[in-house]
């Protein structure tokens, strides 16, 4: 499987972790995504047309997904916040599933599909106008997530109060929009956050965790798998891990 990324920076970077795109080759493979906090728009494309779109949810299980062969994957991998900008979507009810989208959402049948940067920029002009419209985006949630991504703080108290939001609040903003407590989704980001040592084959202790125990038992709660199985990934089965090696 060939793969990409490409990084937002800027205001945009608020809404949008990155675009991404793969292609599946010879031979159709089984993958495992990890949970990561994040949500994607998943573009199909065979024979340079689009064969499905689809909005996932975020996930908070191990998912397991097949990939056709001759297939391309233009795709966008949103943070929580860019709910905001998409009309007519309930983020919460897509907890740990997905919808099929019309091929028409927000303009893209009206691409080509032969030039990944070209997808990439019409969904940026897509978000900007959505920034332009909505006037404002609660400054509070702004810089909740701006704390969450920089990966340093994991306690709901503490994140509360370096944004001057009650976890109170906070926790019902996340109940409603994204079905599930900061608890648990600061516990995600902490287990995906430990992929880039797992790959390194960093097995021990991390300092986000109580102890060696409690490190592998929430690694295995989100992934499926300790942190060993997760290093010796046999046959490239989880693809963030697979990802990782690829830059």
């Amino acid at each position: 499987m060939k793969y990409e990324e490409i990084k937002t920076d800027g205001y945009l970077s608020n809404f949008v972790k990155c675009f991404w795109t793969s292609e599946t080759l010879t031979k159709s493979s089984e993958y495992t995504i990890l949970p990561d906090g994040y949500f994607d728009l998943i573009v199909e494309i065979r024979n340079k047309k689009i064969s499905s779109v689809k909005l996932t949810g975020i996930w908070t299980i191990p998912i397991d997904i097949q990939t056709e062969t001759h297939t391309e994957i233009f795709a966008v991998r949103f943070k929580p916040l860019a709910i905001e900008l998409l009309e007519n979507i309930n983020l919460k009810s897509l907890l740990n599933s997905s919808i099929y989208l019309g091929t028409d959402f927000i303009g893209i049948d009206n691409l080509a599909f032969n030039n990944f940067k070209d997808f990439c920029k019409h969904i940026e002009n897509y978000l900007q106008r959505r920034i332009e419209k909505s006037k404002t985006v609660n400054d509070l949630k702004i810089r909740l997530f701006i704390e969450i991504f920089k990966k340093e703080i994991f306690n709901v108290q503490e994140l509360s109060e370096r944004v001057f939001w009650t976890s109170r609040q906070i926790n019902r903003y996340f109940n409603l929009t994204f079905g599930l407590s900061l608890k648990e989704y600061l516990n995600i980001i902490r287990c995906n956050q430990t992929f880039k040592d797992i790959s390194k084959n960093r097995l021990t202790l991390q300092s986000n965790y109580f102890d060696q125990s409690h490190f592998i038992k929430e690694i295995k709660k989100f992934t499926g798998a300790t942190p060993t199985e997760l290093k010796k990934n046999e046959n490239d089965r989880f693809l963030q891990l697979s990802t990782i090696k690829a830059f």
